[in-house]
């Protein structure tokens, strides 16, 4: 089909505008060669089939005849549009049609569509970046800290005769109680289990229920506080009955060389651990702080231009972090997944507002950082994806060609390369990067700080 005039037009957010003009005569042949096909095709009482006069149809299917023209001239003019257009639409949706626009078989038809597209924008300049970073160091409690980590989860649960106290594993069942005492549809729970001190139950009554053994019960009121992060419960006193049907302990392991060699047959001393565990939280921090640098001078160049994200691919990048914590969660559908977030006060609209700006940003850094990787012709090579893969194989237990060939099996090999060339990136962009030393922050802090 032949195009008689184009115009594009830049619409913000990284939005398009294609205006096309059809000649009359490509209109006409268009509604001609459709009319055609459906004389051939049609089946009408009176007339033999392929032999139905046009003149017929039009009586009979007029104006739905003249829509569907317009929306084959419509179809095959955007795709003659965009064929040799710079900016082409996003897979999230097709073009949409502006307006309602007239359309007659023997005149020129001009209509516009709009569209997604890719985000345009200038590359910004990497002269004079200057970023902050905290500086951190791993104390001896920190390491202290680990090694505690590590006798927890060496631990044994055992029963316990006795009454519980902080830090014992509690089954429970509980439910509310109306005024009247009646028990409070949904909100009864059975062998509910969690540690006592930690609150991670939804009323947070570790405290009402130490002392209690096995078989125990008590009914007690519970007041919440107007700041209360379940906001259902939030400046209200609810009456909670509880029956504890479990109390365990954990029996601790003493912090010795046994404990060492359990943890691995690599250490056979108390000290050997102790060491192994400082050069691994030395190795998490330098892991922190380079992603913290990366971070930082992403947010600074992206101060010096401007990622417009489309919505569409904001959208779905949305629905992708929402099935995400459904699989983390392991919600199947939509529906448990929203009544699993009203326990918390929230609604899946309220939820997606909340991601909105951190998925935008997300995906204005991953943009641009690509883009600046095109810019820099940054490549990695076959055998810069064995060495990162060999290094990965210290890690575990397979072998650097059995990790490889997992790599391939699920076609992710490029994913490695992505990291490759990104780290040559962030390498040449610090080299002449300014890096200014931050406010102290304890390692714990600042490794528990979300990038």
């Amino acid at each position: 089909m032949e195009i008689a005039e184009k115009k594009i037009e830049e619409l913000e957010p990284s939005r398009v505008r294609m205006t096309l003009t059809v000649p009359a005569r490509d209109v006409r042949a268009e509604y001609d060669a459709m009319m055609g096909e459906y004389a051939r095709e049609a089946r009408i009482d009176g007339f033999r089939k392929g032999h139905v006069p046009v003149s017929v149809l039009e009586r009979k299917f007029g104006p739905s005849l003249k829509t569907e023209a317009m929306g084959r001239v419509i179809e095959k003019a955007v795709e003659a549009g965009l064929k040799d257009a710079a900016r082409q639409p996003l897979a999230y949706e097709p073009p949409a049609l502006d307006g309602e626009p007239a359309f007659e078989l023997d005149s020129d038809f001009m209509f516009s569509v709009t569209y997604d597209a890719y985000p345009s924008f200038d590359l910004p300049s990497l002269d004079g970046i200057e970023i902050e970073v905290p500086s951190v160091a791993i104390a001896d409690e920190d390491v202290a800290h680990e090694l505690e980590d590590i006798r927890q989860r060496n631990a044994i649960v055992v029963d316990k005769d006795g009454p519980a106290e902080t830090g014992d594993i509690v089954n429970a069942n509980f439910v509310e109680l109306a005024e009247d005492g009646s028990e409070v549809a949904g909100t009864a729970r059975q062998d509910f289990s969690f540690e006592l001190g930690k609150n991670l139950n939804i009323y947070k009554f570790d405290d009402e229920i130490v002392g209690l053994k096995a078989g125990d019960e008590k009914t007690f009121p519970k007041a919440f506080p107007a700041d209360y992060e379940f906001s259902e419960y939030a400046s209200k006193t609810v009456t909670i009955k509880v029956k504890v049907t479990k109390v365990k302990k954990q029996d601790l392991p003493d912090l010795d060389d046994e404990l060492a060699q359990d943890v691995s047959e690599k250490y056979k001393t108390l000290e050997d651990l102790k060491a192994a565990v400082r050069s691994q939280l030395s190795e998490s921090l330098e892991a922190k702080l380079r992603r913290t640098k990366e971070n930082a001078i992403i947010d600074e160049l992206l101060k010096r231009t401007k990622v417009s994200i489309p919505p569409s691919m904001l959208a779905a990048e949305l629905a992708m972090r929402w099935e995400s914590l459904k699989q983390q969660i392991g919600v199947d559908n939509d529906e448990r997944m929203e009544m699993f977030l009203s326990l918390s006060g929230k609604t899946r609209d309220q939820l997606l507002q909340e991601w909105k700006p951190l998925a935008e940003k997300a995906l204005s850094s991953r943009i641009l950082l690509d883009k600046l990787i095109e810019a820099g012709a940054y490549s990695a090579t076959d055998e810069e994806v064995d060495a990162e893969i060999a290094k990965e194989a210290t890690r575990t237990t397979m072998s650097p060609a059995e990790i490889k060939a997992e790599y391939e099996k699920r076609g992710t090999i490029e994913y490695i390369k992505d990291d490759i060339k990104s780290r040559k990136f962030f390498d040449a962009a610090l080299s002449s990067a300014t890096v200014k030393e931050a406010a102290p922050v304890s390692y714990l802090d600042f490794m528990k700080k979300n990038d």
